[in-house]
Parts: C-alpha cells; structure tokens; sequence
C-alpha cells in the first residue's frame, strides 16, 4: 500500500505543474487589458508602466510564470487588482464558504442517491426501478439554476419559510453554527445536490443490476449463504466504482458552482470567481482556479487510495 500510495503522490506533481500552466496561460491568453479597471481614464504613459511594473505584467510571461509559480509554493498568491487585499484571504475565505456548502450538499445527496440506486438495481426493471430512473434523469437534466430560481420563488417569495440569499442576517459573508444561519443553507444545499443524486443513483443501479446478474453471486446463493450476506458482497462489489463517482462529484462540489452562488448570493469560490472574471482581475482569477483545481486533483489521489484500500485488484493493477 505504501509503494501504491508513493506512486499515486508522484502522479500528482506533473499534474500540478500542468494544472498551474494552464490556470496561468488562460487568464494572459483572454481579451483585455486587467489594469483598465483601477488605472484613471487619464493615465499617463508613465502612470501605465508604473502600474505594469508593479504587478509584474511588463515582463515576459515564461518570467511572469516563473515568479508566480515560486511566490504559490510560498503560499503568496499575489494581491487583488480589485480590492487590493491579499488573494490568498479573499480565495480561502470563499473555498471555505463553498466547502460548508458542499459539505451539506454531500450529506443530503450521497445517502439518497446510494439507497435509491441500490433499491432501483435490486427490483431491477419494476415500476420502482423505472420511478427512479426517471427520478435520476430529470435530476441531471434540469437546470440547476432554474431549480434555484423557483425554491427561491416558492420558499421565499410565496411561503416566506426560508431567506433567498446571502449566508447569515443581514448579509453577513461569517458563518455561525446556529439556526438562522442554518435557513441560509437548505436551499443553495438542496439545489446543489439534484444533480449528484441522479448521477449516483443511475450509476449505482446500473452497478447493483449487473453485479447482481454474475456467476459468484449465484455461487454464493449455491453454497448457502444468507440473503444478508450475499448483498454485502454485492455492495462491496460495486463500492469502488461507486467511490469514484461521489468522489468526482465532491470534488465537482467543492469547485462550487458560479451560478447556483450567484442565484443565491453564497460568498463561495463561484461567486469569487465570477466576480474575478466579470471585473479582469488576474491574480484573483489564477488564484481562485489554482486553489479549485488542486482541491480537485487532491480529491481523486483520496478516491484512488480509497479504492485501493476497498479492492486490493487495483493496487496490484
């Protein structure tokens, strides 16, 4: 296990050199000029070049990218063209917004995505089975931001039960472990969830079905074992596929989503984000990306080494 988990860790490193060359040749290769937005529209020559030099963009990019690169392993992300604040407060701040926010979303879509899937492949083909599917798949095609937009209407506008927007009173971006800040999360959570619960309850039915359907369970059944039993062995089966699956989405859920925070006004890494785009400002821009896409591929080292722990065919794969 050591030898597959030192192997999976040396993996990681040219990803994340390409992960950060691409989250900073993206930003330099789109339209625009980030500085336009903070320098007066009567800026001299000199004025421009002074503020070029300060942020370093008068300099080749291989330069650009090498002195940014060795700032991020110092943990220095830069400062905002915007705010002006450091990028590593302002990114942190949000990703921890949106990590609470992924985290409830986790909690209502795993457990009802893995029992629907499981019930659906066991009957597999009864009306059951077909009530979930299309369950699933209406969970995974409906827009998430048009779901948002109508809980807000029905929840809020008509039946006044929860707030529409922000993440506590007032507007406040600080969260408290308290009731009133907990309203603030039920409908980001559940419209954040919709689509992870089709995703995993098709993939776990389809799993289950098949599974289900192999020779070693009728085997199991031939030498005697209890239904119980024969099922654990099922569930076994299909746990490393479907780890990869939730692990895929927890990581998508940990990106965040630009738009359900929008809709919602979550002070999350999306609403960052498109803040970052809508106003140029680069260093937040690599930055916010930088640290979603490391989540991401720190997310997948975890599910590998899950899923080597749970099926030992992996690690001698």
């Amino acid at each position: 296990m050591f030898i597959y988990l030192l192997r999976r860790l040396i993996y990681v490193l040219p990803v994340a050199i390409g992960v950060s060359l691409i989250c900073f040749l993206l930003v330099h290769i789109a339209p625009g000029d980030p500085l336009t937005a903070i320098m007066p529209v009567d800026a001299t020559q000199e004025q421009q070049a002074a503020m070029r030099s300060a942020y370093g963009l008068d300099k080749p990019l291989p330069v650009q990218y090498g002195i940014w690169v060795g700032k991020v392993v110092t943990g220095d992300l830069g400062k905002s063209i915007a705010t002006g604040r450091p990028v590593a407060q302002e990114v942190f701040g949000a990703v921890k917004n949106s990590m609470l926010l992924a985290f409830m979303a986790s909690l209502i879509a795993f457990p009802i995505g893995l029992t629907l899937g499981f019930l659906a492949g066991y009957w597999r083909g009864t009306a059951f089975d077909r009530l979930v599917t299309g369950v699933a798949i209406t969970g995974v095609s409906v827009p998430n931001y048009w779901l948002g937009i109508v809980l807000v209407i029905i929840f809020s506008v008509q039946l006044g039960w929860l707030p529409a927007m922000g993440a506590g009173p007032g507007g406040s971006g600080e969260w408290v472990w308290d009731l009133e800040h907990l309203k603030y999360l039920i409908l980001p959570s559940v419209t954040l969830a919709v689509v992870p619960i089709g995703l995993v309850a098709r993939t776990v039915r389809a799993l289950v079905g098949d599974i289900l359907t192999m020779d070693f369970v009728q085997a199991l059944y031939a030498k005697g074992m209890r239904h119980r039993e024969v099922l654990r062995h099922v569930l076994w089966n299909a746990a490393p596929t479907a780890l990869s699956v939730m692990g895929l989405q927890l990581g998508y859920l940990l990106g965040g989503s630009i738009l359900i925070e929008t809709v919602f006004n979550w002070p999350g890494s999306g609403f960052l984000l498109s803040n970052a785009i809508f106003q140029r400002d680069l260093p937040l821009l690599q930055g916010t990306i930088l640290v979603l896409a490391m989540f991401f591929v720190t997310m997948n080292l975890l599910v590998d080494v899950a899923q080597a722990a749970i099926d030992p065919r992996i690690k001698r794969a």
